[in-house]
């Protein structure tokens, strides 16, 4: 048997700290940009499904309950012990919490207390920009401050979290852009943004994602299918983002690969899928790439070991990293865990039955992916537990 005996979530958000609905539980369940089609539910899907077998039992209900029956039970425990009930039961022992989504979810010191875990945050790199937008009056100000505030977050943060892909896409230019058209572009993205807008422009995105990798921590990149929009009204983004997840396709960001190579930073691509082998593929190209598993394993369900295995045709062992992209819904950091570890089971499972690979050298896999890799990759520490 391959055991996991903790998991670092090397990219997840807070949970919500209110009570649901079904509407308002489903519609975090779907990840959509709606509510489901009218007679259908985002419960018949696979993450729903996943949901429905692996978090009932943790709030003292049977396996595969029918929906209303938990969300009930959900209600009737209350906010607070339901999630402290479901995060300590995920088996995820420390959370790397990406801060910069605009729900009330909790924070990563909110997380410890609940999880009984450690937590670390995340920033996230287009948020920053907005903040300092919102109190700079000048280009020249804005610019200033901007640099300051990404150098003194990286002083705290464990790394930088960036949403380029889904603000504009991944096809940016790979180089740093010179001081006058970061000047330029500020100017005009000042001049014409509403307090709060998002940061769309492709010069100043490049510019921050430069800023970052110059900090020396770790910098994620989201790409694939993702979180519609982050937070952003389909109106409100670029429209070369609203254009298709072609445009989040991993393969793009090869050139910003070799331009960082060398530099100290690393590169994690995010939640990859459906072009999660292209991930792979890279993070075997590049020294300081890095494949996350991410949220795919929670939507593909009872598929998430062809999913995982087809991750590991291509990637080195030790540079993929789990995750489970959570957000809003602690069932997801349930799913998520109970999902990776069934399926790292039973693709390391079926290797070692076949007789490919040694039960030590899965067990020692294993424990690279769920943690060993993320502590050695975010400066968390060694446990012991493989990388």
């Amino acid at each position: 048997m391959i055991e996991t005996p903790s998991l670092v979530d090397q990219n997840c958000h807070g949970v919500l700290r209110t009570e649901l609905g079904l509407g308002t539980f489903e519609a975090h369940l779907g990840r959509a940009e709606g509510p489901p089609a009218p007679g259908t539910t985002f419960f018949d899907t696979q993450t729903g499904f996943a949901v429905r077998r692996w978090c009932p039992p943790l709030l003292g209900l049977e396996p595969h309950c029918p929906p209303a029956r938990y969300l009930a039970r959900r209600r009737e425990l209350g906010v607070l012990e339901a999630g402290r009930r479901l995060l300590r039961g995920s088996g995820i022992t420390t959370y790397l919490v990406d801060t910069g989504l605009p729900d009330d979810l909790t924070s990563p010191a909110e997380m410890a207390t609940a999880a009984e875990a450690e937590a670390h945050e995340i920033v996230r790199l287009e948020l920053l920009a907005e903040q300092v937008a919102d109190t700079s009056g000048t280009v020249e100000s804005f610019l200033a401050n901007l640099a300051e505030s990404v150098h003194a977050a990286a002083v705290g943060a464990v790394a930088f979290t960036s949403v380029a892909g889904v603000r504009h896409g991944l096809a940016l230019a790979p180089q740093p852009p010179g001081p006058g058209e970061v000047r330029g572009a500020a100017g005009r993205w000042l001049a014409g943004r509403p307090v709060g807008g998002p940061l769309t422009d492709p010069v100043l995105l490049r510019h921050v994602l430069w800023i970052a990798v110059a900090s020396g921590r770790p910098l994620q990149l989201h790409a694939g299918l993702g979180e519609p929009g982050n937070g952003i009204p389909p109106a409100r983004m670029d429209s070369g983002a609203r254009g298709g997840i072609d445009r989040t396709d991993p393969v793009l960001l090869a050139d910003f690969a070799r331009a960082t190579a060398g530099l100290g930073t690393d590169l994690v691509l995010l939640h990859g899928y459906p072009y999660h082998r292209h991930a792979a593929h890279l993070a075997g190209v590049f020294p300081h790439v890095y494949a996350d598993l991410g949220p795919a394993l929670a939507r593909t369900g009872a598929r998430a070991a062809a999913v995982l295995a087809e991750i590991l045709e291509l990637a080195p062992f030790g540079k993929l990293l789990f995750s489970s992209g959570a957000r809003g819904l602690p069932e997801l950091h349930v799913v998520g865990a109970r999902l990776f570890r069934e399926a790292l089971g039973r693709v390391l499972g079926g290797w070692v039955a076949e007789g490919a690979w040694s039960l030590a050298d899965a067990q020692r896999v294993a424990g690279m992916i769920a943690a060993g890799t993320a502590r050695r990759v975010y400066g968390l520490g060694v446990t012991g537990e493989g990388g």
